[in-house]
């Protein structure tokens, strides 16, 4: 069974920065991409930042130059740097993996979500 750990949310003020990190583990031959969405309050999910297997990314306009999404060292983890956060940033981070491969096929997997709120 895949899962999908997030850390590194929390309370933060505005212009302030926060690292989120996710993990996937279990019996995982491969994952095409992963990355961030978000939900605010009312909102719908929507993405954040995404990062391929070979490197590339995409970013929601309103977070590029403030975001940064990154695969780590460790296989199948991703991080996202957050700097300059606006209030407006703040919702429920879901940490996503598009087309994980493993011995039951291929399936998408969200983690179970992170609270980043942006306040003074």
């Amino acid at each position: 069974q895949v899962q999908l750990v997030e850390s590194g949310g929390g309370l933060v003020q505005p212009g302030g920065s926060l690292r989120l990190s996710c993990a996937a583990s279990g019996s995982i031959f491969s994952i095409n991409a992963m990355g961030w969405y978000r939900q605010a309050l009312g909102k719908e999910r929507e993405l954040v930042a995404r990062i391929t297997n070979g490197g590339s990314t995409n970013y929601a306009d309103s977070v590029k130059g403030r975001f940064t999404v990154s695969r780590g060292n460790a296989k199948n983890t991703v991080y996202l740097q957050m700097n300059s956060l606006k209030p407006e940033d703040t919702a429920i981070y879901y940490c996503h993996a598009d087309n994980a491969l493993t011995l039951r096929g291929v399936k998408d997997y969200w983690g179970q979500g992170t609270q980043v709120t942006v306040s003074s």
